[in-house]
């Protein structure tokens, strides 16, 4: 008999594997599709589908105080008041290793995590903990602000850069970063410390890139109070202990005590700052009601400095979209995340100019599984 298979079973065969890759390629098509189309729920139909869930919603979100994200939890439970929201801030280190922790040991308490640290998102994609998942106007939001496959996006634009009080400095209100070398700030600067913050470290990073290793020893001639928390530039300027802040956010067309500044060339630091939901989430319905309202139209439009990730977004006047800016440096802060060898020389060769890290955290101590 010959070894040969006969054209008939040739052809029968070739039927078979045509009809199952058919059927693979649909399925595939399917998967494809669910992770390519945004999402068509009105908020209020997600809304109902987080409450036939449960109602339940834990988030861990970066930040410097424990309250520094109540304006956005009263605003959202002002829309959807029967959602129990957990929204506990710490800084964004701690927060992403928290999480690494309690995926390992089984015991994961957030369903969104929002932070700083955006290597953390690339990783935790590369590992399959990412739900991919497009929000409404997803196709919207900045390119450079989202992840193609939908596994996380910017749901805000901060830029970082440094700040003064009007009443005190007058006419001599500083426009660059050299100005900050005056001798006559000396005593009159507070800082966030740059090698306690990678989004200030950034900041730092991109003065000397620009000024030299000058006008960091000049920095750090100039007696500068140094503390914890991006937050504190400006609390200490609006408090009117200091003159000058560096190392925070702020809103550059807000007037009041505290002018924050976008130089006209000199560098200054912006990045989208990424939400995603994760996998193992145990309320992923009302992780997506949260992503949804936090892209919305609405809540763009009320962002606290002006800035919306959404290109759709028109910016108040006398602002231009922060990806609009080339001395904000968008691109290079994601960069700049990933190396993390290079983050740890820059962060040892700024401690020998301006000393160690003092105080403890300013979100406090959470612990292994705060909002459990």
């Amino acid at each position: 008999m010959s070894s040969f298979p006969s054209r008939r079973r040739v052809l029968a065969t070739s039927a078979g594997a045509a009809l199952a890759f058919g059927a693979l390629s649909s399925t595939s098509a399917q998967a494809a599709g669910r992770t390519s189309t945004e999402e068509t729920r009105t908020l209020d139909e997600l809304y109902q589908a987080a409450l036939a869930e449960g109602g339940k919603l834990v988030i861990y979100a970066g930040g410097d105080t424990p309250t520094q994200q109540d304006f956005t939890k009263a605003a959202f439970l002002r829309r959807f008041p029967d959602i129990d929201l957990t929204l506990v801030v710490d800084y964004s280190k701690y927060h992403d290793v928290r999480v690494d922790n309690q995926l390992a040991t089984d015991t994961l308490v957030p369903d969104v995590v929002q932070l700083q640290t955006l290597q953390d998102f690339t990783r935790w994609k590369e590992q399959g903990r990412l739900l991919r998942y497009k929000p409404a106007g997803f196709s919207k939001v900045y390119d450079k602000f989202k992840d193609p496959h939908g596994a996380w996006v910017a749901i805000g634009a901060i830029g970082f850069s440094f700040m003064y009080s009007p009443s005190v400095v007058g006419s001599d209100a500083p426009s660059t970063p050299l100005d900050l070398v005056d001798p006559k700030w000396k005593g009159k600067i507070a800082s966030s410390y740059p090698h306690d913050d990678d989004a200030v470290l950034y900041l730092f990073s991109l003065y000397a890139q620009k000024y030299g290793w000058e006008w960091v020893a000049g920095f750090a001639a100039q007696d500068v109070r140094f503390a914890r928390g991006s937050n504190s530039p400006a609390d200490a300027v609006r408090a009117g202990t200091h003159a000058i802040g560096v190392g925070g956010s702020g809103a550059p067309l807000a007037t009041g005590p505290v002018k924050w500044v976008v130089p006209d060339s000199a560098p200054f630091m912006a990045w989208g700052q990424r939400a995603a939901i994760l996998k193992q989430a145990a309320h992923p319905a009302a992780a997506k009601l949260y992503l949804n309202w936090q892209l919305s139209l609405g809540t763009q439009q009320g962002s606290f400095n002006g800035w919306s990730v959404r290109a759709d977004v028109t910016p108040p006047t006398g602002l231009k979209p922060v990806w609009e800016y080339p001395n904000a440096h968008i691109d290079g802060f994601p960069r700049f995340m990933a190396d993390r060898a290079a983050i740890e020389r820059w962060k040892q060769t700024f401690a020998l100019y301006f000393g160690e890290v003092k105080g403890d955290p300013t979100p406090g101590w959470p612990g292994l599984h705060p909002g459990a």
